[in-house]
């Protein structure tokens, strides 16, 4: 078998036919001829042909039997087939040509005719497979810059979060714990099928990167307030309360900016409604029960869980188990009735100090594959 020549399978039960094709296309490709489909697969185990003439008039397994084979089979689906047949009906031609075959060839043939429909097809494959890679090629090169660009942008929304913890000593690493909270928060909701409806249609990897944003607001409130270590007067604390509205308004001012809107929206949602109360004594804008956003109402249990757990200048972190409590006194009050139960339900997977990081290495994994799975023109 010469290997610098493409192989051709001949497929026939009779032999005369066998023996012309044979000698028309030798000396230009490497022909192999087999009598029957059962001879052609088992030689398909051993090479991989060009392209396969199959004649379909053949005993125990006729060709449109052996093409359907052929297509049902991961390996050998991509093979160009070429019918052998001396009808000359539409019918048998458009069958053949539905079960994948390339072309039709009617017996007996012309040496000019099949060299010609041959070296076509093997042309067309040839052209086919480079376009494939090219595309491949192409598809690598926009993920890569994509996840150049995504990184940039996430690089961007931590040192922007990151400034505003800076500036409120009393949240270091508030951002991380709100995100791996939020993400455990929304597992259990999908797990328990609460709000599960709303909350499949959510991009839930976009939701967890703009919660970065969610106080991005207290950068517009002055040091001597969110710098301040004694409790705030009511004055100041209406002064801090806006930061909600400011954190709406910077978001609005990127979003004029920008086509992505996406993930803009969710940080909205966050930023703005995540100090409001079930029963409508929240702040900013005194929402009552399903009137707040959801995204909202989950991140009201996970910062109240973040702020009752850590030091503020105003009190020692609380334990654990206190700040759990806290949070059940507040079912129906300040959160939402379901989402409540469902964090006390799994508590444990909430608390601090025995953080699980895989959480959010997983997260980070699922956002990566997300992201570089988007269009650099979405971004």
């Amino acid at each position: 078998m010469s290997s610098n020549l493409e192989i051709i399978c001949v497929v026939d039960d009779d032999i005369t036919n066998l023996a012309v094709a044979k000698s028309n296309l030798a000396g230009i490709y490497d022909v192999i001829t087999v009598q029957s489909g059962e001879r052609l697969f088992f030689l398909l185990e051993k090479i991989t042909p060009s392209i396969i003439l199959l004649d379909i008039e053949m005993p125990d397994m006729n060709g449109y039997e052996v093409m359907a084979r052929l297509q049902s089979q991961e390996k050998t689906r991509g093979y160009p087939v070429i019918f052998l047949t001396a009808k000359i009906d539409p019918e048998s031609e458009i069958k053949g040509l539905n079960l994948g075959a390339v072309d039709y060839i009617t017996k007996p043939f012309s040496r000019e005719l099949l060299i010609k429909r041959v070296q076509m097809h093997i042309l067309l494959e040839k052209q086919r497979k480079q376009l494939l890679q090219y595309t491949h090629t192409l598809e690598d090169e926009v993920d890569r810059k994509t996840r150049k660009v995504c990184e940039l942008q996430n690089a961007i929304l931590k040192t922007v979060a990151e400034l505003v913890e800076c500036r409120d000593s009393s949240t270091g690493g508030h951002i991380e714990r709100i995100q791996y909270n939020l993400k455990v928060l929304v597992d259990a909701l999908l797990e328990g099928g609460v709000y599960a409806d709303e909350l499949l249609s959510w991009d839930i990897s976009l939701l967890i990167m703009s919660s970065q944003l969610h106080d991005v607001g207290k950068i517009s409130i002055q040091d001597k307030i969110l710098k301040s270590t004694t409790r705030l007067t009511d004055e100041e604390f209406e002064e801090m309360k806006n930061h909600a509205l400011y954190g709406a308004e910077i978001i609005k001012k990127i979003e004029s900016s920008t086509t992505e809107s996406e993930f803009l929206s969710y940080a909205s949602t966050l930023a703005l409604s995540h100090h409001e109360k079930w029963d409508g004594s929240g702040y900013p804008y005194g929402l009552k029960g399903a009137d707040i956003p959801l995204a909202g109402r989950i991140m009201a249990v996970v910062d109240v869980y973040d702020a009752l757990t850590n030091v503020r200048p105003y009190k020692e972190a609380y334990s654990h188990e206190k700040a759990v409590n806290i949070i059940r006194s507040g079912r129906g009050t300040h959160f939402d009735p379901l989402i409540t139960d469902v964090f006390l339900a799994q508590e444990h997977r909430f608390n601090a100090k025995t953080m699980n990081h895989n959480v959010l290495d997983d997260h980070q994994q699922e956002l990566q594959k997300h992201l570089t799975g988007r269009r650099i023109s979405d971004l």
